[in-house]
């Protein structure tokens, strides 16, 4: 199990949620499952996930959308980190992020949560912060709209015209983080664009 990657997703369950802002890093977990044309299962942990491989041979993913809420992430997290045997080091959270432009790519290890309450449950529920995130941009809101709403509603439909290329962005970040490391999908990503 040593080439075990954890990728979790993170979103709130439910149709009410599945296309708000807060959803994109179980958007992005989809993706990484429908390029390998698997389908997620149910897990005892109260996740669902895909066991599948970053290509032939290489590095085996579980892809993991926790079935709670996002505050409460840690507990299907540290769940199925206890069974799959996956150090925190080899556990990618992927997650939306207010302090980042909307289609920006951010990658990191480490650090604080930034009051992001998922990854703060799942820092909590690891006993560690040092696990990698791949934080994917959703801007703040303009003018006085409470953040706190702002994640939960749809993407705007400006937004939704470039949403599919920002996941398959944040889906590649993925694979190039476990695939090459930090450092290298670091200076693909947070390089300007041309």
């Amino acid at each position: 199990m040593a080439d075990t990657w954890l990728i979790v997703g993170l979103g709130n369950p439910g149709p009410r949620y599945e296309a708000t802002r807060h959803n994109i890093g179980q958007m992005v977990v989809d993706e990484l499952a429908a390029r390998r044309r698997e389908a997620f299962r149910a897990h005892k942990a109260n996740a669902r996930v895909v066991e599948t491989w970053l290509r032939p041979g290489a590095a085996k993913l579980v892809l993991a959308k926790p079935n709670s809420f996002m505050n409460v992430s840690g507990g299907p997290a540290a769940g199925l980190a206890r069974f799959y045997g996956t150090d925190p080091e080899r556990i990618i959270v992927v997650h939306d992020e207010l302090d980042i432009p909307y289609d920006t790519i951010k990658l990191k290890t480490g650090g604080g949560h930034g009051g992001h309450n998922g990854v703060r449950d799942i820092a909590t529920a690891l006993g560690t912060p040092d696990f990698p995130r791949v934080r994917v941009g959703i801007g703040r809101p303009v003018g006085r709209q409470d953040p706190a709403d702002w994640v939960l509603d749809p993407f705007s439909p400006t937004e939704r015209q470039t949403l599919p290329i920002l996941v398959s962005d944040a889906a590649d970040a993925v694979e190039l983080l476990v695939g090459e490391g930090l450092m290298a999908a670091q200076q693909r990503f947070h390089a300007p664009r041309a």
